[in-house]
C-alpha cells in the first residue's frame, strides 16, 4: 500500500500579524507587562476553560508576574454535593447519554463567595491584582483579559491519563464514558456560552495545549485570523484513535505510529472537537477550532445555515477503519424527535457511508432482512446480550457488497454497521455520541468492560420498513449524473431525503469550477494524489489538498476551482462534497 503525503498538522498562516505571538513563559509575561499602565491600579483576569491545567499557572506564570493580590477563581465554586444536585437531571444514571445542559456558568459558583472576591478585589489601591481560573471574569471583568483555551481532543486525552475528572469534582478514576458524558452534555456546553464574549474582547489568548510550552497571542491577532480563516479553504487538525474493532489502512497509509494496535477513527472535520493551527511568524498557536464557529458562524456556515443550527457545524467528516480489523457495532440511531425529546438535541445523527477502500468479500451491514418480525428480532438481541447465545445477523439484516467508491445512505432509524475489511469515510450530521448499539460481536472495550449497549433506546427508534427492498432501492448507490463539461462530470451520490446534507461527487482531470451558493462545503479528495484549490478571481492563496484529506470551503469564499496537481495531472481524480440543502 502505498504512503500518501496526508498532512496530520495542517496550518492557517495569518496574514499581518507576525508580531503579535509569543512562545515560552518570559516571553509571554514580557507581553502580558507591556500591556499594563506604568502606575497605579492593574486587574489582569486569565479566564480558563476546564482542563487546562492551573497548577502549571501557579507554578510558571503568577510568580513571574509578583501581583499584589492574588485570587482564585475557583474557591468561590460550589462544592461538589451542590454541583451534583445542580446537574442531576442533566446527568441521569446512564452510563452514556444525559440532557443537553441549558446552564449558565453564574449558577455553579456561590453568589456571596463571589461578592467577597469582588470586595477583597476593590480593596487593593496600588499594583497588580491578578485573577485566574475557570469563571475568573465573574470576579472582574479585566483591565487586562486573558483567555486560557484547549480543544476538548485535549481534555478527553487528560481524562483518559487520569490527570483530570470533570471540572468541580474529584472523580478522575470514574467510568472514562461518565467522564466524557458529563463534559459534554454540561461543562462544554456552558463554557463555550461563557467564552464566547470573552473571547470577542479579550487582550490575549493562551494557547495551552503543550505542557510547559505555551504560546500566546493577541486577541486583535486571533480574531484576524478566524476573519480571515472565513475567506479560504482550509483544514482543521486531524486527530486518530485506536478501538476494539479498529484496522490498519489508515496507519500505512497517513505515516501512523506503527506500534499502535490500530486506528479505528479519524476525526478529520469535527470543528466541535478538533483544534485549527494559526500560524503567526514562528509561532503556531493551537486552539479549538470551535472558537471559529463562536465567532465567525454566519461567514463561515452562510445566512441560511446559521439561521437553521446556531453556532454549530452540522457536517461531519470522519473516518472508519476496519481494514484488517473487526465489524462495527451494530447500531441504530435516533429519530428526530426522539433525541429532541430524550437527551435535548435539536437535530439528529442522519449519515452515510462512504467507501474509500475496501477488501474482497467486504460488506455493510443495512436495514433489516424482508419478512423480519420485530419482536422476533428484538428477542434474540436481547437474548445475545444476556450472553445466552451470539445475534443472528445472517436471518435479520441484509449484508450488502461494499467496493470502493460505493455510497451507502443511513438516515436514522436505519439498523446498520460497517463490515470488516472497509474504509469508511463517514458523511454524517454532528450530534455525535447518540449512537444506539444493538449488539457488539460479544466483546469488551479497551478498557476491558464490556461496551454500552442500548437496546431500551434503540427499540424505540428502528424503522422496521426499512427491509431488504426499500434498502436496495433507496439506500444503495443511488447515483444520479447532473452535469458535465470539458474533462469533468457531476453526479448526485445521495443523501436520502430524510437527511438535510447533500452530497456531490465530481470526476475531473480538469478544472472544475465550484460555487457555495451562500452555504458552507465539505469536501474530499477521494481519488488522486493532490489536487489544488483556488480562486478564479485571486481572492484567496492556491490550496493544496491530498489523496483523503478533507476541506472546508467557508460559504463567504462563493465561487472556487478544483483542478488536478503535481503527480495527478494527466489523470481523474474525484472529490466528495457535501453542504446543508436549502
Amino acid at each position: 500500500m502505498k504512503q500518501t503525503a496526508y498532512d496530520k498538522y495542517p496550518e492557517i498562516t495569518v496574514l499581518g500579524f507576525e508580531n503579535q505571538a509569543w512562545q515560552g513563559w518570559d516571553d509571554i509575561v514580557a507581553a502580558l507587562n507591556a500591556k499594563r499602565p506604568n502606575q497605579g491600579k492593574t486587574v489582569l483576569v486569565i479566564d480558563c476553560y476546564p482542563g487546562v491545567r492551573l497548577a502549571e499557572l501557579e507554578r510558571q506564570l503568577l510568580p513571574r508576574l509578583a501581583p499584589q493580590l492574588t485570587v482564585n477563581a475557583e474557591t468561590a465554586r460550589l462544592d461538589e454535593q451542590h454541583l451534583h444536585d445542580l446537574l442531576a437531571r442533566n446527568l441521569t444514571d446512564d452510563r452514556v447519554f444525559g440532557v443537553l445542559s441549558c446552564h449558565q456558568l453564574p449558577e455553579f459558583f456561590s453568589a456571596q463567595r463571589l461578592a467577597q472576591l469582588r470586595q477583597d478585589v476593590e480593596r487593593v489601591e496600588q499594583g497588580l491584582v491578578l485573577i485566574y481560573g475557570p469563571g475568573a471574569a465573574l470576579v472582574h471583568p479585566g483591565d487586562v483579559l486573558v483567555y486560557a483555551d484547549l480543544a476538548r481532543w485535549e481534555i478527553q486525552q487528560r481524562m483518559r491519563s487520569g490527570e483530570f475528572g470533570n471540572w468541580g469534582v474529584e472523580n478522575q478514576h470514574e467510568d472514562i464514558l461518565r467522564r466524557y458524558k458529563r463534559a459534554f452534555f454540561i461543562e462544554w456546553r456552558v463554557f463555550d456560552r461563557h467564552k464566547t464574549p470573552l473571547l470577542k474582547r479579550a487582550d490575549f489568548v493562551l494557547d495551552t495545549t503543550q505542557q510547559d510550552q505555551p504560546n500566546l497571542v493577541s486577541g486583535d491577532a486571533l480574531r484576524a485570523g478566524l476573519e480571515q480563516a472565513t475567506r479560504q479553504p482550509f483544514r482543521v487538525v486531524p486527530f486518530f484513535d485506536p478501538g476494539v474493532w479498529g484496522g490498519q489502512w489508515m496507519k500505512q497509509q497517513f505515516d501512523l505510529d506503527p506500534s499502535a494496535a490500530n486506528y479505528a477513527w479519524c476525526f478529520d472535520c469535527v470543528p466541535e472537537e478538533n483544534s485549527l493551527f494559526l500560524r503567526f511568524g514562528a509561532v503556531r498557536i493551537e486552539i479549538p477550532s470551535q472558537d471559529l464557529m463562536l465567532l465567525q458562524p454566519r461567514p463561515l456556515l452562510g445566512e441560511k445555515v446559521h439561521a437553521r443550527f446556531g453556532a454549530e457545524f452540522p457536517i461531519r467528516f470522519d473516518f472508519l477503519d476496519t481494514m484488517d480489523g473487526q465489524n462495527l457495532s451494530f447500531q441504530v440511531h435516533p429519530l428526530t424527535e426522539y433525541i429532541q425529546q430524550q437527551f435535548g438535541m435539536h437535530y439528529t445523527q442522519d449519515e452515510s457511508y462512504y467507501i474509500l477502500d475496501a477488501e474482497p468479500g467486504a460488506v455493510v451491514y443495512l436495514g433489516t432482512q424482508t419478512g423480519t418480525q420485530p419482536q422476533t428480532m428484538l428477542d434474540d438481541l436481547h437474548a445475545a446480550q444476556r450472553g445466552e447465545k451470539p445475534f443472528d445477523d445472517q436471518r435479520f439484516v441484509n449484508q450488502i457488497p461494499a467496493r470502493k467508491h460505493d455510497h451507502f445512505l443511513i438516515p436514522a432509524g436505519t439498523v446498520h454497521c460497517s463490515g470488516k475489511g472497509t474504509m469508511v469515510l463517514e458523511i454524517s450530521a454532528t450530534p455525535y455520541i447518540f449512537t444506539f448499539k444493538l449488539w457488539d460481536w460479544g466483546r469488551l472495550g479497551l478498557d476491558g468492560l464490556p461496551r454500552p449497549v442500548h437496546l431500551e433506546h434503540g427499540a424505540q427508534v428502528i424503522d422496521w420498513q426499512r427491509d431488504t427492498r426499500w434498502v436496495e432501492k433507496h439506500l444503495v448507490n443511488r447515483i444520479e449524473p447532473i452535469a458535465q463539461g470539458d474533462g469533468w462530470r457531476e453526479e448526485r451520490t445521495g443523501l436520502h431525503e430524510r437527511e438535510f446534507i447533500e452530497t456531490r461527487r465530481h470526476w475531473f482531470s480538469a478544472p472544475v469550477t465550484h460555487h457555495t451558493h451562500g452555504g458552507v462545503n465539505v469536501l474530499n479528495l477521494v481519488e488522486g494524489a493532490q489536487a489544488r484549490v483556488d480562486s478564479p478571481t485571486g481572492a484567496f492563496e492556491p490550496y493544496i489538498v491530498h489523496y483523503a484529506e478533507t476541506f472546508i470551503v467557508p460559504a463567504a469564499v462563493g465561487e472556487y476551482r478544483i483542478s488536478p496537481w503535481g503527480e495527478s495531472v494527466g489523470q481523474t481524480l474525484a472529490t466528495v462534497k457535501a453542504w446543508v440543502r436549502g
